[in-house]
């Protein structure tokens, strides 16, 4: 799952304030950056997730910056309570898309959400909440069931990425497809399951994320 470095990036640990806590990221910018990608991690994850940071890196070397960030803090992270509390989790998504759009080198770029587990409902939420803002979202063996009430509400191009044999969650995805109007799409991973452990399966995850960003991250005008 090692890639190396092709480009030189703009690297920084930063905190982001949100609802009332601090919470621990990492920017990274490329040059010329045509987009920004906030992740939402799933349950037990964060910004030092393997798989994250891999996809992040394909990301970064298409020339999209990537904001790696824990959506609760540590102590929160042991509350399964808060763990799936979606309407949390969106509105520190929502935060850090705010805190971004302030940012001198983020001035002008579209930005995305690429959401794990149940980070992938958080940012469905976040990004019906503010419909004309996020202009790509990507879902990773992601739980959008768990956004039901808000998936009719999103307008950003929405992407579902499901592992062939994560039995329980395909037809999780699929309801949820059916229940998005926005332009879409749902790819189901031949051979792959829930963390696309198998060999060649997270590559293919993170190139259908970086064509999926780069197709709709398309300047303002």
């Amino acid at each position: 799952m090692k890639r190396s470095r092709t480009i030189e990036n703009n690297k920084k640990d930063v905190v982001i304030p949100a609802d009332g806590v601090s919470l621990y990221g990492i920017l990274e910018i490329p040059p010329q950056s045509r987009g920004v990608v906030i992740f939402a991690h799933g349950s037990g994850s964060g910004r030092f997730s393997p798989r994250n940071n891999f996809v992040a890196q394909i990301l970064q070397d298409a020339g999209i910056a990537t904001l790696l960030v824990d959506l609760l803090k540590e102590s929160e992270s042991l509350n399964r309570q808060k763990v799936f509390n979606i309407d949390l989790l969106a509105n520190r998504l929502l935060s850090n898309a705010h805190w971004l759009r302030h940012l001198p080198d983020m001035q002008g770029l579209m930005i995305g959400y690429f959401g794990a587990s149940t980070g992938a409902a958080a940012a469905l939420q976040a990004a019906a909440r503010e419909p004309i803002e996020i202009a790509a979202v990507v879902s990773r063996g992601g739980r959008p069931d768990l956004a039901m009430e808000y998936l009719h509400l999103v307008q950003a191009p929405t992407l579902l990425i499901v592992g062939g044999n994560d039995k329980p969650v395909i037809p999780l995805n699929e309801t949820a497809f059916a229940r998005l109007t926005c332009p879409k799409e749902l790819v189901i991973v031949p051979g792959s399951t829930h963390l696309f452990e198998e060999p060649g399966a997270l590559d293919k995850v993170a190139q259908l994320a970086r064509d999926w960003f780069i197709k709709y991250f398309i300047p303002k005008v």
